[in-house]
């Protein structure tokens, strides 16, 4: 018979691993299973596209997340750097003519460095004045991309010409068995791939030493402090990480999307962001994941379904008292306020809550 403390030692070593116990295989089994079999089973452009747009927003995302969530680092500026990293691909992709896994590092790259310039403004700074400083970006890079025209096209925009092809594949038109994926099915294998990939890489960040500091430097960080933990370096730190993941989002939405003009990076998209940090819950992985399906798709489907909405106005002079614009804004907005004041642990705080009631089933109350 086994000792009682043993099973408590196995018990702790499995909840030290990602997928350690049954359960979480399981689950793991079944999202790699989804992701093989749901391009080809829905095939519908539209469908594929929000799908896309989801996953590049849940990269970005979780950039933010790291940031706001585990380092306690208001920031309204993801907007800057989603859009260097989309410029970035317009000249490293498109003019340069280098391969995606360069063309998406040179963004990386890009973003990380443009954070470790703005993050020795956190070291004296927090909370909303934090808040203004990164609103500032906004407003800086608006300026900066409508007038750097030899790099950015101006107001008129520009193309991105990025390749996406991975050695002899090519992720426009995969070919296998005779059997040919559209550019969409292909983009959406990449796209949730690399979702897979920078929510390993963020969650296992977390669970290091440096993602304990920055957790400590959010719960207090004069205490973190003064248990030895060098909190102006993990703040840069954590700036560098967030930027660099924003701008691999931004890299992949001008890739995808093959225009991107300075109209694309403005406070709304900032806005966004937050909603959705905080309606997935602050503070985890997979709650940025949820929170970008739950948020990230809500404008194409409005804009698709505005026509049976009561009250949206589809076109001008047209009947109805919102634009389908600024009823997104205004969801927004509420998305917000009601997760903040009912769940301020947000969607993934529901989820853990289920998941407790049912391994506690029948003994919940």
């Amino acid at each position: 018979m086994a000792r009682p403390h043993r099973n408590l030692v196995r018990d702790h070593g499995q909840d030290l691993r990602l997928f350690g116990t049954p359960a979480a295989r399981t689950g793991l089994v079944a999202m790699l299973a989804v992701f093989a079999v749901l391009p080809t089973v829905v095939r519908e452009d539209f469908w594929l596209s929000v799908l896309i747009y989801v996953g590049i927003t849940a990269i970005g995302a979780i950039g933010l997340n790291l940031l706001t969530g585990y380092c306690g680092q208001v920031s309204l500026g993801h907007a800057f750097f989603i859009g260097a990293g989309a410029y970035c691909t317009a000249i490293a992709g498109g003019t340069l003519g280098l391969p995606l896994p360069l063309w998406l590092a040179a963004a990386a790259m890009v973003g990380a460095a443009l954070g470790g310039l703005i993050g020795p403004f956190t070291l004296r700074l927090r909370g909303h004045y934090l808040a203004i400083v990164t609103l500032g970006l906004v407003f800086v890079g608006e300026h900066l991309w409508r007038n750097l025209r030899p790099l950015t096209g101006g107001n008129s925009g520009t193309s991105v010409t990025a390749s996406t092809a991975l050695g002899p594949v090519d992720l426009s038109r995969i070919e296998v068995a005779g059997e040919v994926y559209s550019r969409n099915q292909g983009w959406f294998w990449l796209v949730w791939a690399l979702v897979g990939l920078t929510a390993l890489l963020a969650k296992n960040l977390v669970r290091t030493r440096p993602g304990r500091a920055l957790q400590a430097i959010r719960d207090r960080d004069q205490a973190a402090e003064v248990i030895g933990v060098r909190a102006g370096r993990y703040k840069i730190a954590a700036f560098m990480v967030s930027s660099a993941i924003a701008a691999v989002a931004g890299a992949l939405f001008g890739a995808y999307q093959q225009f991107v003009s300075p109209d694309e990076w403005n406070l709304l998209l900032s806005i966004q962001y937050i909603a959705i940090v905080i309606v997935g819950g602050l503070g985890t992985i997979f709650g940025a994941v949820l929170g970008a399906i739950f948020v990230g798709a809500l404008p194409a489907l409005i804009d698709r379904y505005s026509d049976v909405i009561p009250g949206v106005q589809t076109s001008v002079g047209g009947d109805g008292f919102i634009s389908v614009f600024a009823l997104n804004q205004a969801i927004f907005g509420v998305l917000i306020v009601v997760f903040l004041v009912v769940e301020p642990r947000g969607l993934a705080g529901i989820w853990l809550r289920i998941k407790t009631y049912f391994r506690t089933w029948p003994f919940s109350y």
